[in-house]
């Protein structure tokens, strides 16, 4: 689920067009906003989910989007009711959280207050706002429930987790899941991760912190990662689920293998709030680790999806970690960030990356960095400009590096069938 498209199919075609998914914000009125643009999820049919499941009436944009992502992922892996055993089948996930519409319970409330009423007097009123407020729309805004609709739909009875660490939550769900099925937990597992933070609070938090692009006349170009006018990220939404299964019991039940995680590396930067280590040790280690636990080398590494947001700081310190773990092959290896095509979904990007990943191996194409059009002196990598690139892709890694200094990356490798 994605600026580009409502499935896999649509998406990954647009993707590899070098498409744009961003444009104005129609959620919310942002026109007194910095930031006025992002990318938002696109002709989605909520009324359908809500005809099969009543309870998902309060249930926030990031639930349903996780919904159906998972059970687009559910039909592909073959999966069934009864067709695993519910115990072994666990969850883990990177739900982020939903900002709450404030809007209809501050007009109620301000109803309420009268005309003419003083800013003095209105505390007064505020033992009334519960009567104004939602209960499930509150308790629906806390990523957990996510979590909870996704067991209940889809009869996972196993290990279940939520991590909601910023940027990196999704790929941190995924190495997680590994770890899981590898320690003998579950057979299989639901991961990935879901995020929609395209309201007020959301935009208005990372504008303030002067993170986001102000491009608003040009929306299509606006996240431009590695590029030297790179201005800052582009808020987006979304979701990308995948079904990872302890290999022998895939191959039982025939299920068709995408591919395989052979690495998970996760390391903290314990640096600043928002800014990553200016040496850039942490995301450095995270990558050193997942190769480690791969066994392969700069020489087996075909391509990299590059967290790549589109920040000044972001931009530079992602290629010079990239070129401290590979050394001399870091300006052979294709490096992109799809967050050109998409923007930033936060919490679901790395989910969304790891598929791209494995599509990128299966179709032998690796896609582009659009609007990247004045290359930074300072930013020397191959970061496939614009144009898709046909080539074998055996082993590709996946960068997530969080706010406050979360970094993920996971190693992934076509599947031979052996």
């Amino acid at each position: 689920m994605t600026p580009l498209g409502n499935n896999v199919r649509d998406t990954w075609l647009r993707v590899t067009q070098g498409k744009s998914g961003i444009g104005p914000i129609t959620l919310f009125d942002a026109s007194t906003f910095n930031t006025r643009i992002a990318g938002e999820v696109k002709n989605f049919n909520f009324e359908r989910w809500l005809e099969r499941n009543p309870p998902l009436a309060s249930a926030t944009r990031s639930t349903f989007f996780a919904l159906q992502a998972a059970a687009e992922a559910y039909k592909d892996a073959m999966l069934k009711p009864f067709s695993v055993d519910s115990r072994r089948f666990g969850l883990y996930f990177g739900a982020g959280d939903s900002g709450i519409d404030f809007e209809p319970f501050i007009k109620t409330l301000m109803a309420s207050f009268g005309p003419g009423a003083e800013l003095v007097d209105k505390g007064k009123y505020l033992h009334h706002a519960p009567e104004h407020m939602s209960a499930l729309r509150e308790l629906e805004s806390q990523p957990f429930m996510t979590v909870t609709h996704l067991t209940r739909l889809f009869d996972i009875r196993g290990p279940v987790s939520n991590c909601l660490t910023a940027c990196a939550a999704s790929s941190q769900a995924i190495g997680e899941a590994y770890e899981w099925i590898k320690r003998g937990d579950a057979d299989v597992m639901m991961s990935g991760g879901s995020h929609s933070m395209v309201y007020p609070l959301g935009i208005a938090g990372f504008s303030l912190l002067t993170a986001l692009s102000t491009r608003n006349s040009e929306p299509e170009k606006a996240s431009r990662p590695f590029d030297k006018k790179r201005d800052g990220f582009v808020i987006s939404e979304g979701a990308g689920v995948l079904i990872i299964e302890e290999l022998q019991h895939a191959k039982k039940r025939k299920a068709h293998i995408y591919g395989e995680v052979v690495g998970y590396g996760s390391t903290a930067d314990s640096y600043r709030l928002t800014d990553m280590d200016p040496e850039a040790r942490g995301a450095s280690e995270a990558m050193r680790i997942a190769m480690t636990k791969a066994g392969i080398g700069p020489a087996d590494v075909d391509y990299i999806n590059a967290h790549g947001t589109s920040t000044s700081v972001n931009d530079s310190l992602e290629t010079t970690v990239i070129k401290k773990v590979m050394g001399e092959y870091a300006k052979k290896i294709p490096v992109s960030s799809t967050k050109s095509m998409l923007g930033h979904m936060i919490a679901a990007a790395g989910g969304v990356e790891a598929i791209f990943c494995l599509l990128a191996m299966r179709d032998s194409i690796i896609p582009p960095t659009i609007n990247y059009e004045e290359p930074d002196p300072e930013l020397d990598l191959d970061y496939v400009p614009n144009v898709a690139r046909r080539t074998d892709v055996n082993v590709a890694l996946s960068n997530s590096f969080g706010f406050g200094g979360q970094n993920i990356c996971l190693a992934l490798r076509r599947y031979d069938g052996a």
